[in-house]
């Protein structure tokens, strides 16, 4: 079972940041950011975790749950809304929260192996 951190980890390994650029993206200093990739896998304050969470364009639910999609959802007041969603974004919202979290994985895997 994945915790805080390993997902953390995950999707910051995923976007290819540094430990440096994570915590500069989110606004945290290096250290507190430590604590929070470490083996104690400390879990931050809510608002941190929210800072985390859009540098890294995933939802806090799944960062802190490993529940819910992995893809942040864009909100109408955000700058980058776009009213028109792709017909992948559509397909995936038609399949089980189960379904949805396999192909993310599974994506991941292959964006990974491109990177090789």
């Amino acid at each position: 079972m994945s915790s805080f951190a390993d997902r953390l980890r995950e999707e910051s390994e995923y976007l290819g940041l540094s430990r440096k650029e994570l915590a500069y993206n989110a606004d945290i200093k290096l250290r507190a950011l430590a604590m929070y990739l470490g083996t104690q896998g400390s879990m931050p304050p809510a608002d941190v975790a929210v800072r985390l969470a859009k540098a890294l364009n995933v939802t806090v639910e799944y960062l802190v749950t490993g529940e819910g999609n992995t893809v942040k959802v864009i909100q109408k007041n955000e700058k980058n809304f776009s009213s028109s969603k792709s017909n992948i974004e559509l397909d995936l919202e038609r399949c089980s929260p189960k379904t949805r979290q396999f192909l993310e994985k599974t994506i991941h895997l292959f964006a990974e192996n491109e990177k090789k």
